[in-house]
């Protein structure tokens, strides 16, 4: 079982490595490098959210179809960060743009799923980018890491 305070050291781990880099393609090839998916570190964030989503204090909220909620807000000692986790199946999320970018964990539960094209492992988006974030070929968990926790989604 998986508690608030473990899982954010699990995500310190993370964010220490990441320390001021400006998320872009040398951060998430490191990333994927250092916690990729055949790391145990990335085994450890899969089975604590797994497990706080059991619990209910991961993903407690739902709408279109996803469920997520925002599990940190944006700290200190996690270098400013806030995370967000998605439980997302064969779907697309609200478009939105990420003003200091956004550093993405993804975790396939089902199937071949994919998140925006792109398998298990890290995914980064730079400042001033801007998606509609997509699951496809089945069901995943994503892990946002937002810088200040900026995020800001398009009207319609």
């Amino acid at each position: 079982m998986s508690t608030p305070e473990q899982f954010r050291e699990l995500i310190r781990a993370v964010t220490d490595r990441i320390g001021g880099e400006i998320p872009g393609p040398a951060l998430q090839e490191r990333l994927n490098r250092e916690f990729g998916p055949t790391s145990a570190a990335y085994r450890d964030i899969v089975e604590a959210c797994q497990s706080a989503i059991a619990a209910g204090w991961m993903c407690e909220r739902e709408g279109g179809g996803i469920r997520y909620g925002r599990v940190i807000e944006p700290a200190q000692d996690l270098g400013g960060y806030s995370v967000d986790v998605v439980d997302m199946d064969d779907l697309a999320g609200p478009h939105h743009t990420h003003p200091n970018g956004e550093i993405d964990l993804i975790m396939p539960l089902a199937g071949p799923a994919r998140f925006d094209g792109q398998g298990a492992g890290w995914l980064v988006y730079g400042p001033g980018s801007a998606h509609r974030p997509t699951v496809s070929g089945g069901r995943a968990l994503v892990l946002y890491l937002l810088p200040q926790g900026a995020i800001e989604f398009t009207r319609h």
